[in-house]
Formats: structure tokens, C-alpha cells, sequence
């Protein structure tokens, strides 16, 4: 008897639940409205975030200076590397590229070219630095005897540790560019057109269907909610278009025309190159091989892997790491301390 009483109870609550819901006008386009009514807000939220970070990325990456002084770097090897090739003198690179750049090693097997971009900008950076850093202090509260001891400790090695800060903070300074990297461009464009999507269908519902229960509570409940629902998807639909042009624009900014096509690659090609570029910094910092100091006659054997700028009768150190290299200098590098 209790099997069957609990055979019978399951088959009774079925039973009652599907005739109550065939017997609900339009019961399942009902459910799909509730549905999106209760994931709506989270959707957009979520959306919401997803422009910002877009947003305030686009806008780091095109006003930050070192990364484009970075950029500048490269570029300037790059053409030194195929001076006498058609390749040289080019006014651009793509930016994964840059992804290369550990890849490329010096005839020593360890030297990358990265270390070398690296060692070219890290002491204009730490001139730079420590230039601001002197400004920043009031001067009413300096004696001279104070400064002339300030200046004697601010060697190469000084430079060159406080240039390294400098560079290797730089993936702290595009935060948001690294956030941007995880945003997957493709699903957030779906989505933002299934809100879209799901809205029409339910004002339809609304104004078809339901318009014969304007008296009810589902169909008042319903109506306030796209009220308010239109305005915000009406608005994430143009932030969409607004934002996605501003992301656009960065691409062309950086690449060209040749970055029309890549989606947010943009931001994942700078993640990727802030993690490398960190390691070839604390590799710099770490490494003994690598003086910026022009080294004595008797002392040049044992700099051998040195990377050496911005020094106009530096020895062909550099150059036997990479041949390729024929230029010694950067092109009006020495402007760049001013800069």
C-alpha cells in the first residue's frame, strides 16, 4: 500500500503541475520573461564593467609614455638590425612582435633582444627619474653642500637601477590593459545582442499577447520592467558601438589598418609582452655581464655580452652580440634623457 500511495502522490503532483501550467496563457513565453527579468540586471552589470575596463585601457595604452617610448625602441633596432635591406627604415611594426623579442638571441646564446631595448632606454628613464625626483623636493629646504652630495651618488649604476624601476613598473601602470586581456570580445558582443534580442521579443509579448491582461498583475509587473529595461539596453547598445570604435581606434593607433581585423588581440599582446618584459628587467638587474659604463681597454674582455648606450666611441661590444646591429647609437638618443 505506502509503494503505491507514494507511486500515486508522484504521479498527482505531475500530473496537477502540468495541468496548472497548460491551463496559464502563454505559460512558457511567461517563464522565458521572468527568466530574463532575473538575469537582465547581472547581464548588464556585468557588461557594464566590461566597457569600462575597455575603455579606461584604451586610454592608458595610447597616453603611456614609456610604452611608447618602448615601441620607439624597438622600432629604431628593428631598422638598425636591416639597415641596407628594403626593411629598413620602416615608420611601423605589428605588435606581436614584440612577443618576439626574447626569442632573438645575441651570439653569446643568453643576450636577447629584448635585454638590449632594455639596456637602451633604462638609463635616460632612470635620468628622467631622478631629475623629477630633485624637482619634486623644495628647494628652500635643501643646502647646496646637500645636493653636490646627492650628485655623487647618482652614478651609471644609480641610473640604471632607478631606470629599471621605471621600466619594470610599467605593467603596474597598465593595470587595466591586463585586465582588458581576459575580456573575450566575441561573447561580450553576443551578449550584449541576446539582451537585445530577448528584450524585443518580450516588449512583443507584451504589447501582442498580454495586451488583453493589461489588468493584471504579471502584464503590470512585466510592462514597468521594460520600461526601464529599454532605457538601459537602449544605452548598452550605443555604449557598445561607442566603446568598440574607441577600442578600434587604439588598434589603428598602434598597428594600422592591419589591426582591423584583430578583435581585443591588442590587449592580449601587451599582457603577454608585460610579463616577458618584467622578466628580462629583474634578468638585467640580476645580471653582472651587462655594465652600462663604457669599459676600460683593459676591463673590454670581460664585457663581452654588454649591451652599451648612448656612448659615440663605445667599442663594437654590442655588435659582436649582434652583428646585425651597425649603428652603435640610437637615432637622437640623447634626447630622450630630456624627455
Amino acid at each position: 500500500m505506502s509503494g503505491q500511495f507514494t507511486e500515486s502522490c508522484r504521479t498527482l503532483v505531475e500530473t496537477n503541475f502540468l495541468k496548472v501550467m497548460v491551463n496559464i496563457p502563454f505559460a512558457f513565453k511567461r517563464l522565458e520573461s521572468l527568466l530574463f527579468m532575473s538575469s537582465v540586471q547581472e547581464e548588464f552589470s556585468a557588461i557594464k564593467e566590461s566597457f569600462q575596463t575597455l575603455k579606461v585601457a584604451s586610454t592608458e595604452l595610447k597616453n603611456s609614455r614609456l610604452f611608447l617610448k618602448l615601441l620607439e625602441a624597438v622600432l629604431k633596432t628593428g631598422n638598425r638590425m636591416n639597415d641596407g635591406t628594403f626593411r629598413g627604415g620602416a615608420q611601423a611594426f605589428k605588435l606581436d612582435t614584440l612577443l618576439k623579442l626574447s626569442d632573438v638571441k645575441g651570439t653569446n646564446g643568453k643576450t636577447t633582444l629584448l635585454h638590449f631595448v632594455v639596456q637602451e632606454i633604462v638609463r635616460s628613464e632612470g635620468i628622467r627619474a631622478a631629475r623629477t625626483a630633485r624637482q619634486s623636493q623644495s628647494m628652500s629646504n635643501i643646502k647646496t653642500e646637500d645636493l653636490v652630495e646627492d650628485s655623487t651618488h647618482e652614478t651609471e649604476e644609480y641610473y640604471r637601477n632607478l631606470g629599471l624601476q621605471v621600466v619594470s613598473g610599467l605593467s603596474n601602470d597598465l593595470e587595466n590593459v591586463k585586465k582588458a586581456a581576459v575580456i573575450d570580445g566575441d561573447s561580450l558582443t553576443a551578449t550584449v545582442s541576446k539582451l537585445g534580442s530577448s528584450l524585443s521579443k518580450t516588449k512583443q509579448f507584451l504589447n501582442n499577447e498580454m495586451s488583453s491582461e493589461e489588468d493584471s498583475r504579471f502584464y503590470t509587473t512585466l510592462a514597468n520592467f521594460v520600461q526601464h529595461a529599454e532605457d538601459e539596453i537602449t544605452w548598452m547598445l550605443e555604449e557598445e558601438k561607442r566603446i568598440m570604435a574607441l577600442v578600434k581606434s587604439t588598434i589603428d593607433y598602434f598597428q594600422g589598418n592591419a589591426g582591423k581585423e584583430e578583435g581585443l588581440r591588442l590587449f592580449v599582446i601587451v599582457r603577454d609582452f608585460l610579463i616577458i618584459l618584467d622578466k628580462a628587467c629583474k634578468e638585467v638587474r640580476n645580471s653582472a655581464t651587462m655594465p652600462l659604463r663604457t669599459p676600460r681597454k683593459e676591463t673590454s674582455s670581460a664585457a663581452s655580452t654588454s649591451f652599451e648606450s648612448r656612448q659615440p666611441s663605445l667599442p663594437d661590444v654590442r655588435q659582436r652580440i649582434f652583428p646585425a646591429i651597425r649603428d652603435p647609437r640610437m637615432d637622437n638618443s640623447s634626447s630622450d634623457d630630456e624627455s
